[in-house]
């Protein structure tokens, strides 16, 4: 995703979103289609590809996010100080998303770890998480992925957590 740095958050973010919908609306035409029984391997590569590039749009984006807005705090980790200011301000439901997402973000780049334990974990995790056996198993039907972000909620919710951080930061 090749984005210019005069672009707000909300731009970049808009066109994120856009582009988001043509890899949803592509996993979603072959999650309906695919076939088990009759040779998925084309659909099966096809289904990897568009996931793993929905996969690089949220990281991209987040990245972005944390990047854009990290002026807010003097240093330290972005996301993890967003999260308690957002505690502080009495926002526990934003900063439970934030914190969240942020945490699939990691899992994204860097798979199983503190992250996935930490989401694996928790009460109540905004996404579908696989076991690392099963995102091993199939691998012709199957992306091998700790979360399912197949779904458009995943996206969305993504961007408006951005949107919701980037007004709650704006307005400080």
């Amino acid at each position: 995703m090749i984005l210019k740095s005069s672009r707000s958050i909300i731009e970049i973010v808009s066109a994120a979103q856009l582009n988001a919908k043509t890899y949803e609306d592509r996993i979603s035409d072959i999650l309906k289609h695919i076939d088990s029984r009759t040779g998925f391997s084309a659909q099966g590569k096809e289904l990897r590809g568009a996931v793993a590039s929905l996969e690089l749009m949220m990281v991209d984006i987040f990245s972005i996010f944390e990047a854009r807005m990290q002026h807010h705090f003097k240093r330290g980790p972005f996301s993890r100080k967003l999260t308690s200011l957002l505690l502080e301000a009495g926002e526990a439901e934003l900063a439970d998303r934030v914190h969240q997402y942020y945490l699939m973000i990691n899992v994204l780049k860097h798979g199983k770890g503190e992250s996935y334990r930490e989401l694996r974990n928790a009460p109540s995790c905004l996404f579908i998480l696989k076991k690392p056996e099963e995102s091993l198993s199939n691998e012709e039907l199957a992306p091998s992925t700790l979360i399912d972000v197949s779904g458009p909620e995943i996206f969305s919710g993504l961007t408006e957590t951005i949107i919701d951080a980037y007004y709650f930061l704006e307005s400080r």
